[in-house]
């Protein structure tokens, strides 16, 4: 019992994240589903991975239900919970590539909750038809239907692919050194015209309230930001990759005040994700 449960563990915290976009409320998830499973007749089960993947979608279902109620009076932008995804963290999910940026939890965000969830298991981790209408307690032709539907939706709102891991570090790596050293045109020569800044201070923290767009006032905002840091304390920098994506852990005087994921398609920085909501951070580290 416990063995297959922790088998599949990366698995299960992989789709209770895709589905509530949170580290913590994934991890929650992730327990509830070992109690229920636990008191699980484990004679009957023929499929151990596909009935845990049913107990986890069931209880992130619920979980997103409430999170929605939470987010209507949310402050800001709304940006997931970072999650790091260097190599050597697999232990933890199996999540990789596009299926875990930041931008595609957004669009996941426009879904309602059992399209996400079909989207998940279907596209991301590519379960039978059969095993998510008996997660999602559907009929298999309703599934396959809200698949396409969600399909159709994530592609229209999904047109351009992140760019390939060693080139966005390049460009990342360009992008970080003309932001710390202030070098606005340096950053201007690295974003896309119509590159975004969100930033998600949760209304706990000071962050912008709404995206800023264009990429003369993204570099001038960094730019800004970064000098009020270093008015602040000491700042330090970790470099790593969240949600796939380059990104930098900043700190002050020790304390880790925001993380920065760095969107690059093709040679350009589209996006720039800035996590500052303290409750987001409590899972990284310096």
């Amino acid at each position: 019992m416990t063995d297959e449960f922790v088998e599949n563990r990366p698995l299960l915290f992989s789709i209770a994240y895709e589905i509530l976009g949170s580290v913590a409320d994934a991890e929650d998830v992730v327990s509830e589903s070992w109690l229920r499973w636990r008191d699980v007749d484990q004679a009957s089960i023929a499929n151990p991975r596909a009935y845990l993947a049913r107990i986890v979608t069931r209880q992130a279902l619920n979980a997103a239900r409430s999170a929605a109620r939470r987010r209507e009076d949310y402050v800001g932008p709304w940006l997931p919970e970072p999650l790091e995804t260097a190599s050597g963290d697999a232990l933890d999910h199996v999540l990789t590539g596009e299926a875990v940026t930041t931008a595609m939890l957004l669009v996941l965000e426009s879904l309602t909750p059992a399209e996400r969830a079909v989207f998940v298991l279907r596209e991301v981790f590519a379960f039978e038809y059969s095993e998510i209408a008996a997660a999602v307690d559907k009929s298999e032709p309703a599934v396959r239907q809200i698949a396409s539907r969600a399909r159709n939706h994530v592609r229209a709102r999904r047109s351009a692919a992140v760019a390939e891991p060693s080139q966005a570090q390049a460009v990342a790596e360009q992008f970080l050194a003309s932001a710390i050293t202030g070098d606005v045109q340096g950053l201007m020569d690295t974003l896309a015209p119509g590159a975004v800044f969100l930033g998600d201070g949760g209304g706990v923290v000071s962050a912008a309230r709404r995206p800023v767009h264009g990429a003369d006032r993204v570099a001038r905002l960094l730019v800004g930001l970064l000098a009020k840091g270093a008015e602040m304390g000491e700042m330090g920098f970790r470099v790593t990759v969240v949600n796939g994506m380059p990104a930098v852990i900043s700190s002050i005087n020790g304390v880790i005040d925001n993380v920065t994921c760095i969107e690059v398609v093709e040679d350009r920085v589209t996006a720039v994700y800035a996590v500052r909501n303290p409750a987001k951070l409590r899972s990284l580290s310096l």
